[in-house]
């Protein structure tokens, strides 16, 4: 008989046992509250003869002020109201600039560093915008398309946008569209969402192909979401373009124009990189006012 499937005992231990060598060291003495300070961690990487020959580069960079502004008027208060009750006060300037050109109806691309706050300077025109139209007579008379390369970055987004979105009630609702939804799902995500959260390939597979039956969504699509843009270069990023202009002709059949609404944190020339991949203008906003220093929320970064 194999040995696992023979009967086993349990025996109380009564006397202490050592803890493992590789257990997580405590927390020195000096330190204090939930995260460490950037010198710290510095401090950790480097400290040994093996990690420290791993470092190639350590630069040290000024603290950065951060430059607030005030939303657009044209952002509904019930969304301004949402994002101070996540804990953002007031938005960059950065935030607020790139919101002004999508509510202008022309296509921008946030090009700042990480964790600057790029979801919510597009998330606040696209919300205020699906809160419009709700208002139709058939509770969807806007809708939003978002694109992710992964399929893992589609769903984090939908859980940032359902808990920045929760003030805002059933008026916002937000999809998932991918080869995981279940078949069962598809329909009312077709008929009922109106933020779709995505990839290229399944707007390409999934979506394109069976424009009929998305006719509903197509016609009221106000604004396409390209996040990490800078992913889509090269045999790939021709392929991504292509079919971002197939998904602008089926809109035009359906009467409607979207804005394009672009994120990325490592571009070059990220207008020029924009243009190129949805063959039209972009606005590139990369004038980053966030702090120099800070850590990342669902939605950008906590003053």
């Amino acid at each position: 008989m194999h040995d696992a499937l023979e009967a086993f005992s349990v025996m109380a231990v009564t006397h202490s046992v050592p803890m493992a060598k590789n257990q997580r060291p405590r927390r020195p003495a000096g330190e204090t509250g939930s995260r460490p300070s950037p010198g710290m961690v510095l401090d950790r990487l480097s400290s040994g003869e093996s990690r420290a020959a791993r470092i190639t580069h350590t630069e040290h960079m000024p603290a950065r002020e951060g430059r607030h502004a005030v939303w657009p008027h044209r952002i509904r208060p019930e969304v301004i109201a949402a994002v101070q009750e996540a804990g953002i006060e007031h938005p960059w300037a950065h935030q607020a600039e790139a919101a002004e050109h999508a509510l202008d109806g022309e296509s921008v691309v946030i090009a700042t560093g990480t964790a600057s706050g790029k979801s919510l300077a597009y998330l606040a025109p696209v919300l205020s915008t699906l809160l419009d139209g709700s208002e139709a007579p058939n509770g969807r008379g806007t809708t939003a398309l978002y694109l992710a390369p992964t399929k893992a970055l589609a769903a984090d987004q939908r859980r940032a946008v359902r808990e920045l979105a929760a003030p805002l009630g059933n008026r916002i609702r937000p999809a998932v569209y991918d080869g995981d939804t279940p078949v069962e799902e598809r329909e009312w995500v077709r008929q009922y969402a109106n933020y779709v959260l995505t990839n290229p390939d399944m707007l390409h597979r999934g979506i394109l192909p069976s424009h009929p039956r998305w006719s509903s969504f197509l016609r009221s699509l106000r604004y396409v979401v390209i996040d990490e843009c800078h992913t889509y270069r090269g045999v790939f990023g021709s392929h991504v373009a292509q079919v971002l202009r197939r998904l602008r002709r089926i809109c035009a059949r359906y009467g409607s124009e979207p804005v394009f609404l672009l994120a990325s944190a490592t571009s070059a020339e990220p207008a020029l990189a924009a243009g190129r991949l949805t063959g039209l203008p972009v606005t590139e906003v990369s004038d980053d006012a966030s702090r120099a220093a800070n850590w990342s929320s669902p939605c950008g970064s906590r003053r």
